[in-house]
């Protein structure tokens, strides 16, 4: 049993910062994918950003540039920079645990709130 507890969400200001955090259980952290999605209100949820247990790293589009998403596997803990927010980043972020080849491995955290202001 995989528990993913996101933290660090809140109010910010447009073009200001937040860093969001998940912290991983279990023992399989170092070689997962981990993930950070977002769902505003009324939309899909989407994804954001993806780090492989290489360091390997994407960014959707709106964000590139902007988000940076790093891990840690000592803490067994991913992490989502963001940074010069925008309106439009206002969601629930997500975040997301999965070894593709394993068949059912894909965990989800409760989400955090991230709110930027206009």
């Amino acid at each position: 049993q995989v528990q993913l507890v996101e933290s660090g969400g809140g109010l910010v200001q447009p073009g200001g910062s937040l860093r969001l955090s998940c912290a991983a259980s279990g023992s399989r952290f170092s070689i997962s994918v981990m993930n950070w999605y977002r769902q505003a209100p009324g939309k899909e949820r989407e994804l954001v950003a993806t780090i492989t247990s290489g360091g390997n790293t994407n960014y959707e589009d709106s964000v590139q540039g902007r988000f940076t998403i790093a891990r840690d596997n000592a803490k067994n803990t991913v992490y989502l920079q963001m940074n010069s927010l925008k309106p439009e980043d206002t969601a629930v972020y997500y975040c997301n645990l999965r070894i593709p080849w394993v068949p059912d491995y894909d965990y989800w955290g409760q989400g955090t709130q991230v709110t930027v202001s206009s």
